[in-house]
C-alpha cells in the first residue's frame, strides 16, 4: 500500500492494543481486514469514535501498520485523530478500548464522545 504513513505523524497503537486487535483478528480467521478508526458526528459532545474491522481500503485513507496489524483512517477523520493513542484495557472496573486524543477539546461525562 503506498499510501502508508509514518507512525509519529497520525494515529498510535500501543502494544497492548496492537496485541488484542491481532488476537480478535486471528479469531475472524481473515487476513484481509483492518482496524478502521473513525470520527462521526454524535453523543453528547458532538463527535464519536468508531473502532470497527474493515475489509476495505480507499486510496484516500491513512493506513499505518504495527506489525501485522494495520490502522486505517479515513480523509475526513484522519485530522481529528492526529497524534491519539489507543490503548486497551482490562481491569475490573473496565475492559476495552481507550483512546487518548490531544485534539479533543473537551468530552461529555461518558466518555463516549467529545468535542
Amino acid at each position: 500500500m503506498s499510501n502508508e504513513t509514518a507512525v509519529s505523524t497520525t494515529i498510535q497503537l500501543t502494544d497492548v492494543a496492537s496485541g488484542k486487535v491481532a488476537s480478535l483478528l486471528a479469531q475472524e480467521g481473515r487476513d484481509d481486514l483492518v482496524l478502521r478508526v473513525a470520527v462521526q458526528p454524535g453523543g453528547c459532545s458532538g463527535l464519536r469514535y468508531q473502532l470497527y474491522f474493515d475489509d476495505k481500503v480507499e486510496d484516500s485513507d491513512t493506513v499505518v501498520a504495527f506489525g501485522t496489524v494495520r490502522v486505517v483512517t479515513d480523509k475526513m477523520s484522519t485530522p481529528y485523530l492526529m497524534g491519539a493513542s489507543i490503548d486497551f484495557v482490562d481491569t475490573i472496573e473496565k475492559q476495552g478500548f481507550t483512546i487518548d486524543n490531544p485534539n479533543a477539546q473537551g468530552s461529555c461525562a461518558c466518555g463516549d464522545s467529545f468535542n
